[in-house]
């Protein structure tokens, strides 16, 4: 792994001006990707990994959804400071993404060749021909077969899979640097996830591009990632390297999760679950935003909100009592740590 990064966020907060109120959709995240490294942000529906990867294309639903501080430095350049005429630029060569839906990011109106072709042809200094060549190409590159006959189909006629690698297919036309993955295999079946992520390992070895992947399923995370960053209501929690996460997770919520998953080899009669939702954006509570969730929340979790401390190199946790934590994980019936009636959330809090 290269020591200078490919991109760096600093203190990114992402707020929506409504007329219910101020959303902090995102409130204060920190990460950095370096060249080749695929990064994992993971956590529950409406935590803001998504918002997340929308301010760094500057793809915020406007006016609502601004950039209110923070910098995202690609390559050193703040990416925030730039004009829509600039970011462009950057958008589908330099960076690009995979969206949740293909379905819905496909135009229905345009063939699969010539949504290929204006994404080439608008980052290339190209011809129409060399265009259709290319898009050929990288549809075999990504495994569809018939590349010719597809590049005459609309979206409608092909399947699922093959829709989510067309949208592959988009994002690699232009040797981009860094591809953001939101959720690329939600809608999916289980083969062709896996057929989508294999796919996303290989071109990961043989291009060096950089991946942001956003979901939350923790099997995609061990399955691609390199590092991980666990979101929870608009800001990382835990950030370490994927086996740590595993192997040793010191946010409760990370260790929430982790126990959340189907475990047939344990024997559980019940299926561990967080209780309580995601706290709304307009309305987090004083203090940790996890704690109104939290098995091992004290006083001071409700008072004031605590700051992201580096436990050992690479490992970093926003927790104040992450040391009692370990009880928690050595308890033979950790299930008496969630008692859902004490930690009953009470919605009209929020």
């Amino acid at each position: 792994m290269l020591e200078e990064k490919l991109i760096e966020v600093k203190n990114l907060k992402t707020y929506f001006f409504t007329d219910e109120g101020i959303s902090k959709a995102v409130d204060g995240v920190d990460f950095e990707i370096y060249p080749g490294e695929t990064l994992g942000l993971v956590g529950e529906s409406g935590c803001g990994k998504s918002v997340t990867a929308l301010s760094i294309l500057q793809l915020l639903e406007k006016p609502a959804g601004k950039i209110v501080s923070g910098e995202i430095l690609f390559e050193g350049k703040d990416l925030v400071k730039l004009k829509q005429n600039q970011i462009r630029k950057i958008r589908g060569k330099d960076i690009s993404m995979i969206f949740q839906d293909p379905i819905s990011s496909l135009d229905p109106v345009f063939t699969i060749g010539e949504q290929l072709t204006e994404t080439i042809i608008l980052h290339k200094n190209v011809s129409k021909k060399e265009a259709i060549e290319q898009s050929i190409e990288v549809l075999k590159k990504v495994g569809i077969p018939l590349p010719e006959q597809r590049m005459s189909e609309y979206p409608h006629q092909l399947s699922g899979g093959m829709r989510q690698r067309v949208m592959i297919a988009i994002a690699l036309s232009c040797d981009s640097k860094l591809l953001i993955a939101d959720e690329p295999t939600t809608a999916l079946d289980v083969t062709i996830q896996a057929q989508i992520l294999d796919l996303m390992n290989e071109i990961k070895q043989n291009s060096g591009m950089s991946i942001l992947m956003i979901t939350h399923d923790m099997g995609v995370i061990a399955e691609v990632t390199d590092r991980v960053g666990v979101m929870y209501a608009g800001k990382i929690v835990e950030y370490t390297g994927v086996k740590n996460i595993f192997a040793n997770p010191m946010h409760p919520y990370s260790w929430g999760l982790l126990n959340s998953i189907p475990q047939p080899s344990l024997n559980r009669k019940r299926l561990m679950t967080i209780p309580g939702t995601v706290p709304s954006s307009y309305y987090y509570p004083k203090g940790c935003h996890y704690n109104l969730r939290c098995p091992v929340a004290s006083e001071i979790c409700f008072e004031k909100e605590p700051e992201m401390v580096e436990l050992e190199k690479g490992h970093k946790v926003s927790c104040w009592n992450y040391r009692q934590l370990e009880e928690l994980k050595k308890s033979k019936n950790n299930r008496k740590f969630y008692n859902h009636e004490a930690l009953e959330c009470n919605n009209e809090q929020f």
